[in-house]
């Protein structure tokens, strides 16, 4: 197998995401899940063309829909310190619940959808 030259603070496969309000999931995502900003490119005053976030290492790149790229969401699985309280975090902003915190085999888990239509399974080992 060959290797390939990823840059710094990629990695080899990221979600990309086409969202309306963009600029909104970047806070969205800074209080739930304490992403920090990498990049942000604008289009006009109003309209993300790229944009990128890191949640514990993990990029997720991003833009606004436009009429010529229509929106695209996707389902999620993301680690993090504590369930209960990241699912109370995304709720208190906007996120509709899938499932509340439970105790699983594989951790705690709940599932929220965001206010940008992405479905999140947070998890937090047991």
């Amino acid at each position: 197998m060959s290797t390939i030259n990823i840059p710094e603070n990629y990695q080899a496969v990221m979600p990309y995401l086409i969202l309306k309000n963009a600029d909104h999931f970047i806070d969205f995502t800074r209080i739930v899940f304490g992403a920090t900003e990498q990049l942000k490119t604008m289009r006009d005053e109003n309209t993300i063309m790229h944009a990128e976030v890191n949640i514990n290492g993990s990029t997720i790149m991003f833009a606004d829909a436009t009429d010529t790229y229509s929106q695209q969401t996707a389902g999620m699985f993301v680690y993090i310190e504590n369930c209960d309280d990241t699912y109370q975090k995304a709720i208190d902003n906007g996120a509709e619940s899938i499932s509340p915190p439970a105790d699983q085999s594989y951790g705690r888990s709940a599932g929220i959808k965001d206010p940008f239509g992405n479905t999140w399974w947070i998890t937090s080992q047991i």
